[in-house]
């Protein structure tokens, strides 16, 4: 069992949330009860994984993806208002990190990402440092299509592929959810191969333009792992009983 606040102050510490700037509130977002024996985590604080929660025992939850966010409608009506009654009625604590999840060297959802991926980082480029580079594992460097197929394996999701000009993939980077305005960065740090959740318009002109493979594997498929892998830690170091949900999301 463990204090509803210091489970906050846990968390924070973990993730030194405070010294990040963000897009909403990271940390405690909606106060339940006192105390949390049971954790459950998730990507995103929506309806589907509230009432999950509820169903498992749940006193506290812990996402990626919160409910409130910088310039947003603050009116509590229509979605938003079912969501908050959900936890108010059942007294849930719902904590939520976004941006220092991201960046956590070891929990992080870069991390995480690329432990399912089997690639080693070696650096960082980008804003904060999020962005992850490295090398596609021990292989020898390998065509765009066949490691897209790999990534599409391990993460049970087809990924859409821009594959560049044919070149070996020797050099990779990644920036998990809606990171393709890293596409540029990624490929000033010298990536082969960038791999993000999320494709827009000119990222597959600039793939054929400069080269460099483009990766979308879906904003949920590439944030699955963060959340689970931070409330797993911190379940284990406090006595908590841990149960992770994902609620599938094709985006």
């Amino acid at each position: 069992m463990i204090g509803r606040d210091e489970l906050a102050e846990v968390f924070g510490t973990l993730l030194q949330s405070d010294r990040v700037a963000d897009y909403g509130p990271n940390g405690l977002q909606v106060e339940g009860r006192a105390e949390v024996r049971h954790l459950v985590s998730g990507v995103t604080a929506s309806l589907a994984l509230i009432e999950a929660a509820v169903e498992a025992g749940a006193d506290a939850i812990v996402v990626h993806h919160g409910l409130f966010w910088r310039g947003q409608d603050g009116r509590v009506t229509g979605w938003m208002k079912r969501r908050l009654a959900a936890l108010l009625a059942r007294d849930i604590n719902l904590y939520a990190y976004h941006l220092p999840l991201d960046a956590h060297p070891e929990l992080g959802n870069n991390a995480q990402l690329g432990r399912v991926l089997g690639w080693s980082a070696d650096g960082r480029f980008g804003d904060k440092d999020l962005g992850w580079i490295g090398t596609p594992g021990d292989d020898a460097p390998r065509a765009a299509e066949a490691l897209a197929a790999d990534i599409g394996q391990r993460l049970q999701r087809t990924p859409v592929l821009v594959p560049g000009d044919g070149r070996p993939v020797r050099r990779v980077a990644w920036c998990t959810g809606g990171a393709q305005g890293w596409f540029e960065p990624a490929i000033a740090a010298g990536a082969d191969l960038f791999l993000t959740g999320e494709i827009s318009e000119p990222q597959a002109h600039l793939a054929r333009e400069t080269g460099v493979a483009f990766v979308a594997c879906g904003h949920h498929a590439t944030e699955r792992y963060g959340a689970q892998a931070l409330a797993a830690h911190v379940a284990a170091l406090h006595g908590l009983r841990h149960t992770h949900i994902d609620i599938d999301n094709p985006a």
